[in-house]
């Protein structure tokens, strides 16, 4: 006895609402197998606070008392001394500490600037100390702590007012 199949019914076709609907729930379960593993792979990161973060503002600079070009820089380089520290061998430590130089070179505007200052400090180093070899660099290095710098550059400062520099 042989057997003969009857062929498979055809399954009738889906209208475009149906076929919206079932790609619907299609994307559906695609999207919540997705979120499930991102919660998944996610689980086990260790989430630390956010460190809270400070700005610092820099202290108000108080106006100079010169109206001269270099008598207000060699004044604000005494200030900046004042304030971050005073510095032996090198223009700038790695604490932000300056000698007399690195306090003129941060202050000024420009280079030539900076070198007029030197110069004039120089003068006042030359003529209030009395070693006609000095530079100021190691007239700085040589000094046992800030108070000559200050007062050299404060001099040089009131030098320079005087003579309208």
């Amino acid at each position: 006895m042989t057997t003969t199949l009857a062929p498979a019914a055809r399954p009738p076709a889906l209208d475009l609402d149906a076929r919206l609907a079932l790609a619907a729930l299609a994307m559906d379960d695609r999207l919540a197998t997705a979120a499930l593993a991102v919660d998944v792979n996610t689980a086990r990161i260790p989430v630390d606070p956010l460190p809270e973060i400070t700005i610092s503002q820099p202290p108000p600079v108080a106006p100079s008392p010169y109206r001269t070009p270099l008598a207000a820089l060699l004044h604000r380089a005494r200030v900046r001394i004042e304030t971050d520290g005073w510095a032996r061998g090198a223009c700038r430590d790695e604490d932000g500490r300056r000698c007399a130089i690195g306090a003129i070179r941060a202050e000024a505007a420009s280079p030539g600037q900076a070198d007029d200052a030197s110069a004039l400090l120089l003068d006042v180093v030359r003529r209030e100390f009395g070693r006609k070899d000095d530079t100021v660099p190691s007239w700085n290095d040589r000094q046992a702590g800030p108070r000559p710098v200050i007062l050299a550059l404060g001099r040089a400062a009131d030098h320079a007012h005087n003579h309208n520099l």
